[in-house]
C-alpha cells in the first residue's frame, strides 16, 4: 500500500490511524501542502486526486492497482476489506452514533479549518484563525454532548470505533487553534487515553517522516 499524505493534515492523520489499527504496512509519500504554492495542486497529484487533496491511498484490489480518496471512504473500505479489528459497532443504533460523530468532524469542523478556505478568508480580509477556532469549539461541544451521553471508555461506548479515529486528529487541530479543551473534559480524556495506544501514537503528526518543527 502507498499513502500520499501531509504530516499535519487531519484527514491523512485519520487514515494513518486506521492503517495502524488494522496492522497494514504502507509506504508514505509526502505531499507538501505549503511548498511552492502547494504540491497538491501539481498536475501529477491532480491525476491521483482531482480534488487536489490528501490523503490518497493506493493498493491492490481484485488484482488491480486502485486509488482511493476521501478519508471516510478510505476508512470504511479498509474496515470492510480488513474487518479485524472492527471500527463500526454491530448495533445499528451504535453505528449511527459513531457515524454521527464522524460527520460532526468531517462535515462540521474540518472543512471550516481547511487550508483553502482559510487562505480565501485571509484574502477577503477576515481572521481565518478566529474562524477556525470558533468552528472547532462549536463542533467539539457537539462531540462532548454525544460522547458524554454514550458514557464509555472511548467516544462511543467501550470499543474503539471510527469516532475515535476522527476525534484524535481533531483534538490535535483544536490545540493548534488554541481551543481551551477544559470545556470538553469527556472527549479530552478519551483523546488522552487514545494517544497512549501504539496505533494512535505512531500516527501522530510529529512522528511522520515529513514532519517539520512547529
Amino acid at each position: 500500500m502507498k499513502l500520499w499524505s501531509y504530516w499535519r493534515s487531519s484527514a491523512s492523520y485519520r487514515v494513518r490511524i486506521g492503517l495502524n489499527l488494522k496492522g497494514l504496512a504502507h509506504e508514505q509519500v509526502a505531499v507538501h501542502l505549503m511548498k511552492d504554492g502547494g504540491v497538491q495542486h501539481s498536475a501529477e497529484h491532480k491525476a491521483r486526486n482531482p480534488m487536489e487533496q490528501v490523503p490518497v491511498l493506493e493498493l491492490e484490489d481484485a488484482g488491480k492497482v486502485v486509488r482511493l480518496t476521501q478519508s471516510v471512504a478510505i476508512l470504511e473500505y479498509l474496515d470492510e476489506r480488513f474487518p479485524d479489528p472492527p471500527l463500526l459497532p454491530k448495533s445499528a443504533f451504535l453505528r449511527a452514533r459513531v457515524r454521527k460523530c464522524v460527520e460532526i468532524v468531517n462535515s462540521g469542523i474540518q472543512p471550516l479549518q481547511n487550508l483553502t478556505l482559510m487562505n480565501e478568508l485571509k484574502r477577503l480580509g477576515g481572521d481565518p484563525f478566529a474562524f477556525a477556532k470558533l468552528a472547532n469549539e462549536r463542533g467539539l461541544a457537539a462531540l462532548e454532548a454525544e460522547a458524554s451521553d454514550a458514557g464509555g471508555t472511548y467516544t462511543i461506548g467501550d470499543a474503539l470505533s471510527l469516532a475515535d479515529v476522527f476525534l484524535v486528529p481533531q483534538i490535535y487541530s483544536a490545540k493548534r487553534f488554541k481551543v481551551d479543551l477544559s470545556a470538553y473534559p469527556f472527549i479530552a480524556g478519551v483523546a488522552a487515553r487514545l494517544d497512549e495506544l501504539p496505533a494512535f501514537a505512531a500516527a501522530h503528526p510529529d512522528k511522520q517522516p515529513d514532519a517539520e518543527p512547529t
